[in-house]
């Protein structure tokens, strides 16, 4: 088959969500973006054009736009970018930048909400649920780019001891997540940017509420347990969380940094005041001890007006050496006892998929988040990271929603050989939709449908 030919679909495949619907949905909704340039400005491109043909880049897990685009773009007028992603006119990488630089990230919020509400609507998100019927999600930071010379108006910075000055971006990632689950789902990042009207430098802790803020609506109260390490169990965040938007939370606590608190601990324990727990388990190779010790109602900080919250801490140890295999301790509201002493734990150490199965995933298995993409002068590396995040959301919603597409990703284990499969053929073949391109590999690979 030549280069030019135009592969089509001959029979239906088993899908929930096809990704022609969502590119569909996607260009009907980036159709909306706003469009800052001049009335006299030559505006040959549409920005949902220019947001299209963006994230065909990162959905397809290439290097550079510019790779990208001479693998994706054919001749005789089919192009793949077209077919596939639904972009009509395609503009060039450097124009590509040139109409994002002015969008804010959050134009693309509502297109997360849409996937979740998908997934929602075809009975895969219950699966997140924990046996108290909360969605968990982990909140973690997560720095994107660094440079001592490239830098925009939206850059934070800090200077060294020698005085060179280091830009950076950064954002809050928070992903909704399962202990026993491969998966994690991407929601709408919250980048860390500077404010209209405050002195101080944007932070983690500022835009943890920022994305409160903008996205509590979304869930019922008591329905989310939020996770995060010990920058967050904070008198403010905890009772932002828990009063003002009646949710759960299940925080790293430290003693370094709660001193207060770990005093009323070692008086409690030193008088027999904290619960204990403990079982036995074996992990393959040798058996291990589980020592769980808990207490309701410890004041988060000194002074009168502290916040009582409920602690908890999980020490593992080496059965026969007794060498300390783990140790961590959490506060939450959730009331602590003997029967979910072990789930809560469980929950707080599934804080670590955020870095292991999100974060890493991004930096190391195609997704290139560190790379520099563009920069722009406002809001073009917030967008591209977002756009990103977007495309990772999606081959997970695919995996979930997508028979075709899981059975392709199963087979083809090492995620690097798929998108390097997706590319290889997008460059040498035109196909009409997603479908079809999905039915070659399975007919490729020999490969059989499950029934629906």
């Amino acid at each position: 088959m030549v280069a030019s030919n135009l592969y089509k679909k001959e029979k239906p495949l088993n899908q929930t969500l096809s990704m022609s619907h969502i590119m569909k949905r996607f260009k009907e909704s980036w159709q909306t973006l706003p469009d800052y340039r001049q009335p006299n400005n030559n505006k040959r491109y549409e920005l949902s054009d220019a947001a299209l043909a963006a994230f065909s880049v990162f959905f397809m897990q290439s290097p550079s736009f510019l790779a990208h685009q001479r693998d994706m773009q054919q001749r005789k007028g089919k192009d793949n970018v077209a077919s596939l992603f639904e972009a009509e006119k395609i503009p060039s990488d450097n124009q590509i930048r040139t109409l994002l630089d002015p969008v804010t990230p959050d134009h693309f919020h509502a297109d997360f909400a849409w996937v979740h509400q998908e997934l929602e609507q075809n009975g895969r998100l219950a699966a997140f649920q924990d046996y108290q019927s909360t969605y968990l999600v982990t909140f973690d930071g997560v720095v994107f780019h660094a440079s001592e010379k490239i830098h925009c108006k939206n850059c934070t910075h800090r200077q060294d001891r020698s005085g060179t000055t280091h830009y950076y971006h950064s954002a809050i990632i928070p992903v909704m997540v399962k202990p026993d689950s491969p998966h994690v789902l991407s929601l709408p990042p919250e980048c860390i940017v500077p404010q209209d009207g405050h002195e101080k430098q944007d932070c983690e802790r500022a835009a943890v509420k920022r994305w409160l803020q903008h996205h509590h609506a979304q869930y019922q109260p008591r329905t989310v347990t939020f996770l995060g390490d010990d920058l967050y169990a904070n008198q403010p965040l905890c009772h932002l969380i828990d009063q003002h938007y009646q949710q759960f939370f299940v925080f790293v606590c430290k003693p370094d940094s709660h001193t207060a608190l770990y005093e009323w601990i070692a008086s409690l324990a030193g008088v027999g005041g904290l619960e204990t727990r403990q079982e036995r388990r074996w992990n393959g190779k040798h058996g291990e001890i589980w020592s769980y010790r808990f207490v309701n109602q410890v004041p988060l900080r000194a002074g009168k007006n502290a916040m009582m919250v409920n602690w908890l801490e999980l020490t593992i140890t080496h059965e026969q050496t007794g060498q300390q295999l783990f140790h961590n301790s959490w506060v939450t509201n959730h009331s602590v006892t003997h029967h979910n002493v072990m789930h809560l734990a469980k929950i707080g150490r599934t804080r670590w998929k955020v870095e292991n199965e999100n974060i890493n995933v991004l930096k190391t298995k195609g997704y290139n988040l560190n790379h520099n993409f563009g920069h722009g002068q406002s809001h073009l590396a917030n967008v591209f990271f977002s756009l990103n995040l977007l495309a990772f959301l999606i081959h997970t919603a695919q995996h979930l929603l997508n028979k075709a597409y899981r059975l392709l990703r199963d087979t083809l284990a090492v995620r690097r050989t798929f998108f390097n499969d997706l590319k290889a053929l997008t460059r040498y073949m035109v196909f009409d939709s997603w479908e079809s391109l999905f039915e070659f590999m399975i007919d490729g690979l020999e490969l059989e449908m499950p029934p629906p």
